[in-house]
């Protein structure tokens, strides 16, 4: 009887490695492993999972978060109800593998904690978490837990969960050239398309409705969204992101265009500015940071202009500051 070899792909092999999942079209894993690790290990994995899914309002994080953002907001949930395990871009099944990570924006090899430390001052538009702190260690130690039983290969590019990093690169490329040619009315269909697509769960003003998190705007004076430093603030991984898990549930159903659209609608709203060095504690407190780049600012203007657009014509007003 001659034996029959099946060849995996890269895809296919984490798929299998990582046993207790439940898989969907492309051989993503959307499930958690099935059982918590035990002991001290498992309380605190079960801490990073509370933390990434009440952000805000957690005793440990609410602090450190300037708006209405939780992790679970961008990091979606999969088959099993769990932060971050959805498909699409932003899954972070497979994340830890690839830490220690170089990050262009840094210019250094960054670890599992600075990364989502660092998303506090951008997405969170608030403070990065002290590093080795409960809260820092929990959260790393859930994404971590989520990576169970895949082989380790720290990436050299972007420090990012290898199921993201290709798709990830080649969408933002995609759709850098489509949104340098933006105009006016891709801002007025973008309108139009949020209004028949999303506005239902986000609210027609941008501000979030129940537990579906708000896009924009300001509510008693404080910001509710992601600041101009986030990733999600960036005109091509924006509309990137929105592609591969937008509408709910049925990531992968919009067109280039009309995910490119729609973002530059979004993204060309008011926003909190981005000051890198208003995100960290004095240095006192903080300890060491881990960059080479110890200034960086963002505005909405600037976001556009990195694009070769000027956000007044494309609005068609004069209302960015």
């Amino acid at each position: 009887m001659k034996t029959k070899i099946v060849k995996l792909s890269v895809a296919s092999a984490l798929a299998v490695s990582f046993a207790s999942s439940a898989l969907i079209a492309g051989d993503v894993p959307t499930a958690a492993p099935k059982a918590y690790p035990a002991g001290e290990v498992g309380k605190m994995v079960k801490l990073g999972e509370d933390i990434l899914n009440n952000t805000d309002t957690h005793p440990l994080t609410k602090d450190l978060v300037g708006d209405k953002i939780q992790c679970k907001s961008c990091h979606l949930k999969g088959s099993d109800g769990k932060p971050g395990t959805g498909h699409g871009i932003g899954t972070f099944i497979g994340t830890a593998t690839a830490f220690p990570a170089f990050s262009k924006r840094e210019k250094t090899v960054q670890t599992l904690q600075d990364r989502i430390n660092n998303c506090f001052m951008r997405s969170m538009n608030g403070k990065r978490p002290i590093i080795d702190t409960k809260a820092s260690v929990a959260m790393a130690t859930y994404i971590t837990w989520l990576s169970t039983g895949m082989p380790m290969k720290m990436d050299t590019k972007r420090p990012c969960s290898p199921l993201n990093s290709n798709r990830w690169a080649k969408n933002a490329k995609k759709f850098a050239q489509i949104q340098k040619k933006a105009t006016h009315a891709n801002y007025l269909n973008g309108k139009k398309l949020f209004e028949a697509k999303c506005a239902m769960c986000h609210g027609a003003d941008g501000a979030g409705m129940g537990t579906f998190p708000p896009l924009w705007g300001q509510k008693n004076g404080k910001w509710l969204a992601y600041n101009t430093g986030a990733g999600m603030s960036k005109l091509n991984k924006a509309a990137a992101w929105v592609q591969s898990n937008m509408p709910l549930g049925q990531g992968g159903t919009l067109k280039d265009q009309e995910a490119a659209d729609i973002m530059l609608y979004v993204d060309a709203q008011p926003r909190a500015d981005f000051d890198l060095q208003k995100g960290l504690f004095p240095k006192e407190k903080m300890g060491y940071y881990n960059s080479k780049v110890l200034s960086e600012k963002h505005s909405v203007r600037s976001n556009f202009k990195q694009f070769g657009l000027d956000v007044d014509a494309i609005r068609g007003d004069k209302k960015i500051k």
